[in-house]
Formats: C-alpha cells, structure tokens, sequence
C-alpha cells in the first residue's frame, strides 16, 4: 500500500510540473501575472513534495541520496526547481526560469519512471500503464488544442471572405470578429505546444522503460517532433509579427492537416503506437 501511495504522489508531482510548464509558457510570452501565480504556486507544490520526500528519504537511509545515479537524478531534479523558483522570486529571469523547468521536468520524469524504479517497485507495471495513459491524455489534450486553433482559423478565413465580398447578414452576428479568432487561434497553440512536449518527454520515457528496442527515427516520433516545430515555429513567426492575418490562419490550417495526417497515418505505419 505504502508503494502504491508513493507512486502515486510522484504521479501527481509530474501532472503538477506538466501544466505548471503549460503557465509559465504562457507567462513568458504574454506576461500575464495570472498565468505566473499559478505556474509558481503549482511548482511551489511539486518543490514541497519533493523536499518532503528527499527528507524522508535520507532518514530512511540515513545518508545523503547522490550515491547512486537513481538518487543523483532525484536530488538534481530538486535542486532545478529549487533554483528556478529562487530566479523567479528574487531575480524575475523569466526566460532562464522557463528553460530551466523544462529541463527539471524531464529529470522529475526520468526519475519517477525509470527503468530501474519500475523494476524493484512491486507496482512497477502500474506505474508503466499509467505513464502510457499520462502521455496519452497529454497528447489528446494537445491535439484538442490544435483543433481549436483549426477552428478559429477556419472562422477567420470564413470572416474575412464574407467582410471582403460585403456579404454580412444578421444570422453571422454571433460570430466572433477577425482579431477575436486571430487571438483564439494563438490561445489555442499556445496551449497545444506545451502540452505536446510534455506528451513526447513522457512517451519516449515510456518507450526506454516498456519496449527492448525502438527507433527514434519511428514514422509517429518522427511526426509528432516535426510537428511541435511546425507549431512553435508558426507561433514564433506570428510573435515576431511576420505572420498575420489571412496567411496566419492559412498556417494554422495547413498545421492541422499535417497532426491529421501524423495521428492516422504516422500511427498506422509505427512500428509500435497500436493504442492510437
């Protein structure tokens, strides 16, 4: 039971650290004092449940955990958020802090599910499932997202053909305005983006523990990291105001067709995503 529990809450630390990522990026693109409260307040949680735990763990063993490179990956996890919320409150280097919990959350990963806890833990196939579940839900929430983003497009195109033709009538009052689905569309991927990363740091983990051989060159890995670029490159260009209006939305919809393409048929020709 004492396992299970265990297991447990480091699951609930990586779902924490996952959409406390999904704040800060939208903190550091937008600034948005929102947005940074609940990305600190949600890391405040997981740097408490960790110190927690490395507390009871050293009167557990009785020593400092960096002995072994199980320990050495927990306590550095520890310390990056430790440094990261210091940068943050004392400091405010939002971009440095950023990039720095993206590589603590990769560590906090690689430690809850690796190899070697899953082997000595009795619940070690629990755990296995239910990161697959985790990358999963992530990766759907992703593709939610980006559907939104179609969307909000789609109705920016529609708008933009019935204002130039001075087609408008009375049943298209509801509709939003065109910077109302501009900005819907850049919500959308801005949410979308994080939470894909996190899907992918948690599926390759997936794959290192579950699988004894994968390529990294897999038709559906391949696909999903082109994927993350073709969305961060678009939000990227539309931040540097190069990309608007009805090109932006052209982006967003030429996007969209590719995560359709990579989720039918990216998963038909993997050599190993037969859940999708």
């Amino acid at each position: 039971m004492a396992d299970i529990t265990m297991a447990r809450l480091h699951e609930a630390m990586v779902i924490l650290y996952a959409v406390s990522l999904v704040f800060y990026f939208v903190d550091y693109l937008y600034t948005t004092k929102k947005a940074i409260r609940i990305a600190m307040s949600l890391l405040g949680i997981v740097w408490l449940m960790q110190t927690v735990f490395l507390v009871l763990y050293i009167i557990e063993t009785q020593r400092f955990p960096v002995l072994t490179l199980f320990e050495g990956i927990y306590f550095y996890a520890w310390l990056l958020v430790t440094l990261s919320l210091v940068l943050r409150i004392f400091y405010r280097f939002d971009f440095a802090v950023f990039l720095i919990n993206m590589i603590g959350f990769i560590f906090m990963v690689i430690h809850t599910f690796a190899p070697v806890q899953i082997e000595r833990s009795p619940v070690g196939e629990a755990l296995v499932s239910e990161l697959l579940f985790i990358h999963i839900t992530f990766a759907i929430l992703s593709y939610a997202a980006f559907s939104l983003s179609f969307v909000f497009s789609a109705l920016h195109l529609l708008l933009y053909r019935l204002l130039k033709q001075k087609k408008w009538t009375k049943q298209w009052t509801s509709l939003p305005s065109l910077g109302q689905t501009e900005q819907g569309a850049t919500i959308s991927i801005l949410v979308g983006i994080p939470l894909l990363f996190v899907s992918l740091v948690l599926g390759f983990q997936w794959a290192v523990v579950s699988l004894e051989e994968f390529s990294l060159l897999d038709v559906k890995i391949v696909g999903s990291f082109i994927l993350l670029i073709i969305y961060s490159v678009i939000l990227w260009r539309h931040r540097q105001g190069s990309l608007n209006g009805m090109n932006y939305a052209w982006a967003h919809i030429y996007a969209f067709l590719f995560l359709l393409l990579n989720f039918f048929f990216g998963s038909r020709l993997s050599e190993f995503h037969f859940w999708y």
